[in-house]
């Protein structure tokens, strides 16, 4: 079912008049909690600072979360990686969900602490790439915390509009967002009230920390904790002049390669939805690590505008979700859309993706395409449902399984069946297949085993672009393989029915053909599949002009009787 969205500028009636709603950046370090009052944006504090940990411990009472976890002897850290893992106990016999669930409790009563009244509704952001089964994770976290997810909301998306992009220009916008241990960057499209991720792209394994190791090991510091809290707070600011151990040029020698980089992934994102830098109307920081000196200044030159740096970059993201919340509960004049980080499809003949959805396809979007049966009297059709990029299914991720039957038994091609995927607004997936002769429907909810880390996505999109020219080499054979087999197939069903129209010399070739296909088939010989095909088709045109001939004339004479 695709989902409604709230219609821009919508009249707020009595029945959908909510209580304060909280937007919640739910973060692998920190989380950090807003809301909207009075038409100002405000961050909830939590323990007297804006960040609270996201850090899980257990005491005598049970699952304790932020400030008081980290005093704790044996506390966790980083649940977040995990979600993809939602059923798997990591620590004090406790779920990847019950121990998010006890983040979003803590944050849930320091709102309702700060604002003396009852939070039911959140809006929680969550990276781009999550995929079903982190999302679904993630919303049952928020249950068990006693939390109502009004919408899930792609980090970006929340950034774009903490910056107010909404009541800007129309056009096209950039979120760089830097982080300690990753980056991710996305393309943003706002027209007629309507905000869309149009592609994202990123690097797992880049990020500011990376920068405080460079500046540890240039100064020969041992690796403590109190060394890497220095380094940080090194790279966030202007070397003075009279530092002879370390100057403005050592800083930026040492980021230039993660700056280049990260300018790398964000001229990616412009070429794959064929866009230029100066196509950009803006830029938007986000992230703690976009304080690195000399970024800005680098990003500006690249992109020949001064980025937006106004917001502090380790808020923006919940300033958006504070906002996203205060509309859907207020209403808006602004249309959110996001978009799914990977394709989804489904198997047909020959191993082969069939994508239904393609990758930065925006949601909630639904989507339909009509196949048929392959052989005479098929009465069950098996549909799987795979997400990536690559042409064959063996090199794509299954997600599920599931035989439509009581297909109405007809000649091959003729039956039609209708398959529709399904999107929402949280980027949950769901597959419907109708007989369209007799109206049997069948449906599903796609719930993966397991989910897709985001080093796992960007492998699959990396991966994609190295094999695409093989990738299409075998798309080409398989499809080639099968088709000639089913060839293969009506010619000899027409052998066995009407031999005698054919001359002795005439069957000995086609034989042959058939002999030589069968082996250019095992060889996986495309041309010579491709060649040979041609050829039997031409070779077996008269015997099939001929059984036309008998057909009409039995038909002419069954007529007449």
């Amino acid at each position: 079912m695709l989902l409604q969205i709230e219609e821009p500028n919508a009249p707020i009636t009595p029945d959908r008049k909510r209580s304060q709603a909280i937007g919640i950046d739910l973060g692998t370090t920190h989380t950090v909690v807003s809301y909207v009052k009075d038409d100002q944006i405000k961050t909830v504090s939590i323990n007297g600072c804006n960040l609270m940990p996201s850090v899980v411990a257990c005491n005598a009472t049970g699952l304790i979360a932020g400030k008081s976890a980290q005093q704790c002897a044996t506390c966790i850290y980083s649940i977040k990686r995990n979600m993809h893992k939602p059923a798997e106990k990591l620590a004090f016999g406790k779920t990847t969900v019950e121990l998010t669930a006890a983040i979003l409790q803590t944050a849930k009563l320091a709102a309702e602490k700060t604002l003396n009244e009852p939070i039911d509704d959140a809006v929680i952001t969550v990276p781009a790439y999550f995929d079903d089964t982190q999302r679904q994770a993630t919303k049952d976290a928020a249950k068990l915390a006693g939390l109502n997810v009004l919408r899930l909301l792609n980090e970006p998306t929340a950034a774009a509009l903490a910056y107010g992009l909404d009541k800007k220009t129309e056009g096209l916008y950039l979120i760089y967002d830097l982080g300690g241990g990753t980056f991710d960057v996305s393309l943003l499209k706002f027209t007629k009230g309507v905000f869309q991720v149009i592609a994202t792209n990123g690097n797992t394994a880049l990020g500011g920390d990376d920068i405080d190791q460079k500046i540890m090991a240039f100064l020969k510091w041992e690796n403590t904790l109190d060394n890497k809290l220095k380094a940080k707070a090194l790279k966030h600011k202007v070397p003075s002049e009279n530092n002879t151990m370390f100057s403005k040029d050592d800083l930026l020698n040492l980021s230039a390669d993660l700056v280049q980089e990260t300018l790398s992934c964000c001229d990616h994102v412009l070429t794959d939805a064929n866009y230029k830098p100066q196509d950009l109307n803006g830029v938007v920081l986000v992230g703690g690590s976009t304080r690195l000196y000399g970024l800005s200044y680098a990003l500006e030159k690249h992109f020949k505008q001064k980025p937006y740096q106004d917001i502090d970059p380790d808020l923006s993201i919940s300033h958006g979700a504070a906002l996203t919340a205060h509309a859907l509960t207020e209403g808006s004049d602004t249309l959110l859309l996001d978009v799914t980080p990977l394709s989804l499809g489904m198997e047909i003949m020959g191993g082969l993706t069939e994508k239904i959805i393609p990758r930065n396809s925006p949601i909630p979007v639904q989507k339909a395409q009509e196949f048929t049966t392959y052989q005479d009297n098929q009465t069950g059709l098996k549909i799987h449902i795979v997400q990536g990029e690559r042409e064959m299914v063996k090199d794509c991720r299954s997600l599920c399984e599931f035989t439509f039957s009581n297909i109405p038994p007809m000649p091959a091609g003729m039956a039609r069946i209708r398959i529709t995927f399904s999107l929402d607004a949280d980027g949950l997936l769901s597959v419907s297949a109708k007989e369209m002769h007799t109206n049997q429907e069948q449906h599903v909810e796609v719930k993966p085993s397991y989910g897709l880390t985001e080093d796992q996505l960007y492998k699959m999109l990396y991966d994609a672009q190295l094999h695409a020219k093989e990738d299409i080499i075998e798309r080409l054979l398989s499809e080639a393989i099968v088709q000639t087999k089913h060839l293969l197939k009506i010619i000899l069903h027409a052998i066995e029915e009407d031999r005698d129209l054919l001359q002795d010399t005439e069957y000995q070739h086609i034989q042959e053909l058939i002999k030589q296909i069968k082996h250019s088939i095992q060889m996986k010989d495309y041309d010579s599949i491709k060649q040979l095909k041609e050829e039997i088709s031409q070779k077996t045109q008269i015997f099939a002009e001929k059984r036309l001939e008998r057909s009409i004339s039995k038909q002419l004479i069954n007529t007449t009787t």
